[in-house]
């Protein structure tokens, strides 16, 4: 009797067993199951995020030979393009300030510079916008001093970054400063030095140093006022 009640206990506990397994295995087996795609999706990331690592370490490669590769300098304008400029001398100069007598002539504009004066360079861009300005109503004219060697590259190179459009001379003489005196009676020997003569030809406006703006062009519009009175 007391055998039967003893296997009918273990039989009632493997029931309770089985029971227990019969509801917890699936569970178990899902957790098992959802960590083993954690795990797949894990290396299929880390395989995906490989390219770029790869692309990374190409585009320091590339920035790397760019710094190795020499850099090419900007083409210098041709000859062919750029602005002329005319040798003059003492006598061509003062027939250019003379301008030949010619019938009708129009108030004209000098200026005496140089490559390598700064206030020369400084007033440039003012000088060439006057030049746009006054067009069809003045001559203007540009009497550089430089070295001769600089009448192929360094003057018209820099009437190119300009943009100036004027006519450009550069004067050429034993003595420079006896040629230009002898146009401009009231220039001291220093540049820039601006002038500018009316229709007759008498110097009305005269400047040495970097020119005030308002002032030249007060005198330029004073002398085209006068003559329209006339």
């Amino acid at each position: 009797m007391k055998n039967k009640f003893i296997n009918s206990k273990r039989a009632k506990k493997f029931a309770i067993v089985g029971a227990l397994v019969f509801v917890f295995a699936p569970i178990f087996n899902a957790e098992t199951n959802a960590q083993a795609r954690k795990k797949t999706i894990s290396k299929a990331a880390k395989k995906k995020s490989a390219p770029k690592a790869k692309t990374t370490a190409t585009n320091k490669t590339n920035e790397k030979t760019k710094q190795l590769l020499p850099t090419l300098p900007t083409p210098s304008p041709s000859l062919s393009t750029l602005p002329k400029v005319t040798q003059i001398d003492a006598l061509a100069l003062k027939n250019l300030i003379e301008r030949g007598g010619g019938a009708n002539p129009k108030p004209l504009l000098v200026n005496f510079w140089a490559t390598w004066c700064d206030p020369c360079r400084e007033e440039f861009p003012q000088l060439v916008k006057i030049d746009g300005d006054y067009k069809d109503k003045i001559d203007f004219v540009v009497v550089s001093v430089d070295d001769l060697a600089e009448i192929k590259r360094g003057v018209p190179e820099f009437l190119n970054e300009m943009k100036a459009t004027m006519p450009a001379y550069l004067l050429k003489t034993p003595d420079e400063t006896a040629a230009i005196s002898a146009v401009a009676k009231d220039w001291k020997g220093g540049y820039p030095f601006t002038i500018l003569y009316d229709a007759a030809g008498a110097a009305v406006f005269t400047h040495q140093g970097k020119v005030d703006d308002e002032k030249l062009r007060g005198a330029i519009d004073k002398i085209l006022t006068a003559q329209i009175i006339k």
